[in-house]
């Protein structure tokens, strides 16, 4: 899996890039992706903005309720969600269609005629999975913090200014920019992960739909892992705002 990375990265430098295949890629992940992904992180943000002005009522700091439920969804939830969705909806598809054209040799056929099956077929699907990962992203944390937002403020009585002015008094922009680099990541190792089980099936349809539940299962686990290790390294090489 690691030297299928290698050579995706390698490929996806070479000539000539497949534009076409790309782009319907970004169509089919999206289109698969976009709509569940929104459904999700309306109630995700809504448990976070419920669960922390709960809990900062209790300690009597409701002002800072904004800034840690909007950190809380656009440095840790929006991502993962993303990725999930990415992993669970765009990769199993992906694994799919590659393990169906593994079984039917068509890769076999695409190396015996000298075309790559790397740059051909993963390369255009790994970037797909990226761009969209990125973009979804952007919307999982808009649509987060606005209906954490609206709970906070409808369901908890909290005032619309203390919710605003806590988070632009502790947020700053790295916060974002490590949101979209998880993204980033997130998206290419569910890329990676769904290309090299469906290119290395056990045989057989019912191989090919071991490898997309294995593909689902691997990549929520390393995504987990990574994002324990990003968010680390993030929090010691930033210092927080007013420190």
């Amino acid at each position: 899996m690691f030297a299928l990375g290698i050579d995706v990265t390698r490929n996806a430098f070479r000539r000539p890039f497949q534009v076409r295949e790309f782009i319907q890629q970004c169509w089919f992940v999206v289109s698969v992706t976009v709509l569940p992904t929104a459904l999700v992180s309306i109630p995700f943000g809504a448990v976070i903005a419920l669960q922390i002005g709960s809990l900062t009522r209790q300690i009597g700091a409701q002002s800072f309720t904004g800034a840690a439920s909007v950190l809380a969804i656009i440095q840790q939830a929006s991502p993962i969600v993303t990725a999930l969705l990415i992993a669970g909806a765009g990769g199993s598809a992906i694994c799919a269609d590659l393990g169906s054209r593994k079984i039917r040799e068509e890769i076999d056929a695409m190396e015996v005629l000298g075309v790559s099956p790397i740059q051909r077929l993963v390369v255009p699907r790994v970037l797909a999975a990226m761009l969209v990962s990125v973009l979804l992203n952007g919307m999982v944390s808009v649509v987060g913090v606005m209906g954490g937002y609206f709970f906070n403020v409808i369901l908890q009585d909290g005032t619309p200014g203390a919710y605003l002015a806590s988070f632009s008094a502790l947020a700053q922009l790295p916060d974002l920019w490590i949101s979209e680099i998880k993204a980033l990541i997130f998206g290419f190792i569910a890329g990676i992960v769904a290309a090299y089980r469906g290119l290395n099936p056990a045989g057989g349809p019912k191989g090919v739909g071991d490898a997309v539940n294995q593909a689902v299962v691997i990549t929520f686990l390393l995504l987990f892992f990574v994002n324990f290790v990003l968010t680390t390294i993030y929090l010691q090489v930033v210092p927080a705002k007013g420190s």
